[in-house]
């Protein structure tokens, strides 16, 4: 029950690590500051339930018990959410001396968190194909996830700043398109190459065909394949160009990129497979 709720707290975590990596994209110097304040109040506190929510766990479970991965792992992701505190707080400084310090820290110390997790995943110890391709493959999911929710979060500044070009909110769409491909080229290398290789990850993936085929159809149908048919559409609206309608189809892309990773932490459990 523990490695359950563990899978499903992930998505806390990719939320908030992606979604650090998505406010580089718009160009910061065109964009009110008050957008960077709250999307990344909204990451922050994403990254603190995920903290909270394993802490939890790992206390239910019994601190004397924890493995030493695990309280590496805790450490990463503290260190993840002190460094995007300290981002936030740099947003209120007129001087942009710390927004320069605090941004980077916290980005590559998000990613860094999530390869440690998927290194608490991993079926085999070795220096196999799963050391580079589950950290891939959380990395690229926690990057579509991200990027969804910030152009769904930009989409709704424009209420705000009815000046705003609506470049920024191209590029942002554009790093959802390109980081959502790629997620799906990652998802498809994963489930090949551990198939081919003798080991866990072919017995992995046996099973994975054998009784969750399913499963891993609807995840990717349901999840980045349907994201990306909004996305056409969203391509599309943006060259009237319509941003409010455009960021109603983000709501609904947003949706297709959770369920598609909510049923892949699914297969992770059951598969330990990081699809």
């Amino acid at each position: 029950m523990t490695q359950f709720a563990e899978c499903y707290l992930l998505i806390f975590g990719q939320l908030a690590v992606g979604g650090i990596a998505s406010l580089a994209v718009p160009p910061f110097a065109t964009i009110e500051r008050g957008f960077y304040k709250s999307s990344a109040g909204i990451f922050l506190g994403s990254a603190l339930l995920y903290l909270i929510g394993m802490t939890a766990l790992v206390v239910r479970a019994g601190i004397d018990t924890a493995s030493v991965a695990t309280w590496i792992e805790l450490l990463a992701w503290t260190l993840f959410t002190g460094c995007t505190a300290f981002y936030l707080a740099s947003l209120w400084d007129e001087s942009h001396a710390r927004r320069v310090r605090w941004y980077p820290r916290a980005l590559f110390s998000g990613l860094a968190a999530l390869v440690v997790t998927a290194t608490t995943y991993r079926i085999d110890g070795g220096l196999g194909p799963a050391t580079v391709l589950y950290p891939f493959a959380f990395i690229t999911g926690a990057l579509s996830l991200g990027a969804v929710a910030t152009g769904m979060l930009l989409g709704h500044w424009y209420l705000i700043d009815l000046g705003l070009s609506i470049h920024p909110l191209v590029r942002l769409f554009r790093w959802f398109a390109f980081v959502t491909i790629a997620h799906v080229v990652v998802l498809l290398a994963t489930t090949l190459l551990l198939a081919v290789v003798p080991g866990p990850g072919a017995d992995a993936v046996r099973l994975l065909w054998e009784q969750h085929a399913g499963l891993f159809a609807a995840r990717l149908i349901l999840g980045p394949i349907a994201a990306l048919a909004i996305g056409w559409l969203i391509h599309r609206t943006l060259a009237i160009p319509q941003t409010m309608a455009a960021t109603g189809l983000f709501y609904i892309a947003i949706l297709f990129v959770l369920v598609g990773e909510m049923l892949g932490r699914l297969v992770l459990f059951r598969t330990s497979l990081p699809l």
